[in-house]
């Protein structure tokens, strides 16, 4: 058995620009697209707000932003303004009423945003630790993949939650992560968290199949944060454009996802 990411010296040369973690943030990774990692970051969000706390959600998905586009909004200032310039981080944050937490939005289909270099994109982290101050947590959406950009803004975060399916592919991505942020970033905190399982127990086969592999080849073995059954109420939620927990708050999706959030008002 060979380790299926093989780390050569151009994926291992990512620089962390002397990263400070930030202990009220936390970052939602997946490698690979269509986990429903945005999803995932959206309700984890909304559990929090639900219980007094002041939150943020940050688009960290540079270029192909899309929590904008999952909660049907138009904000009149987002991540690209910023950029450009234009304005300041703080003034592009937009509260959603619905969900009761602000949004930092970015914007679909900037260019620029995906190939920031990599000093920019250490000055946008600085901002956004700044900013955490006045939140209780921040989430930060992170794009597909396993380029700088996405593990340069998963950095600072003090949890990285990875979501995962039982899809090949998945897990082959997850694991990548893994190994990268590893190998710049050994005490990195990160978790594993099975979206769209069949049942519990799928769910628990599907942790160990990517366990098994970051023990055997990395000597390391992220925890399990959770496991959120299939549910076709998520679906509906998406299509309405509407949080699930406003529109189907009593539902096995929704009641996984709250589990996870009370983790972290334990620590």
């Amino acid at each position: 058995m060979t380790d299926p990411i093989p780390l050569t010296t151009s994926n291992k040369s990512f620089s962390p620009l002397s990263i400070l973690r930030c202990p009220n943030m936390f970052a939602v990774a997946s490698g690979k697209g269509g986990v429903g990692k945005t999803w995932f970051s959206i309700t984890m969000c909304q559990a929090l707000a639900k219980r007094g706390k002041k939150i943020l959600l940050f688009d960290g998905d540079l270029g192909l932003a899309n929590v904008d586009i999952q909660l049907g909004l138009t904000p009149e200032k987002d991540l690209a303004h910023v950029i450009d310039g234009q304005i300041a981080l703080p003034e592009a944050v937009t509260h959603y009423e619905n969900g009761g937490f602000d949004i930092l939005a970015g914007r679909s289909g900037s260019g620029n945003l995906a190939t920031l270099g990599t000093q920019r994109i250490a000055d946008l982290r600085g901002d956004l630790i700044l900013l955490a101050k006045a939140y209780d947590y921040v989430f930060v959406d992170l794009g597909a993949g396993v380029d700088r950009a996405v593990r340069q803004m998963a950095g600072p975060a003090a949890v990285s939650y990875i979501v995962i399916t039982d899809e090949p592919t998945s897990l082959t991505d997850a694991y990548a992560f893994i190994k990268l942020t590893r190998a710049a970033s050994p005490n990195a905190d990160m978790r594993i968290v099975v979206n769209m399982a069949s049942n519990a127990n799928e769910g628990q086969k599907t942790f160990e199949t990517i366990a098994k592999a970051c023990e055997t080849f990395l000597h390391y073995t992220p925890p399990l944060a959770g496991i959120v059954r299939r549910d076709p109420k998520v679906r509906d939620a998406i299509r309405a454009q509407t949080p699930l927990l406003t529109r189907s708050p009593v539902t096995e999706a929704a009641s996984d996802v709250e589990a996870i959030a009370a983790q972290i008002l334990q620590r």
